[in-house]
């Protein structure tokens, strides 16, 4: 994974392997998670909505769900 944003970087294009786990759609930073956060380190949900392509609202719900889960855990 690191090497292919390595690769990606070097090249200066984005990642074009879709199918991998850590792809996003967002060209200005190599279509890779990782470049994301590198970049950016925290982000907010609607930056975070941006960069996965659906809704505030969307992101927001999957956050609650998780908080939940992770609640009831401990």
């Amino acid at each position: 994974m690191i090497r292919c944003l390595e690769t990606c970087k070097n090249l200066k294009t984005p990642c074009p392997i879709k199918d991998c786990r850590y792809w996003l759609n967002y060209k200005e930073e190599f279509n890779c998670v990782f470049e994301s956060i590198d970049k950016q380190g925290a982000m907010t949900l609607r930056e975070c909505a941006d960069r996965l392509g659906i809704s505030y609202v969307r992101v927001k719900q999957i956050e609650d769900k998780i908080l939940n889960k992770i609640k009831h855990m401990f």
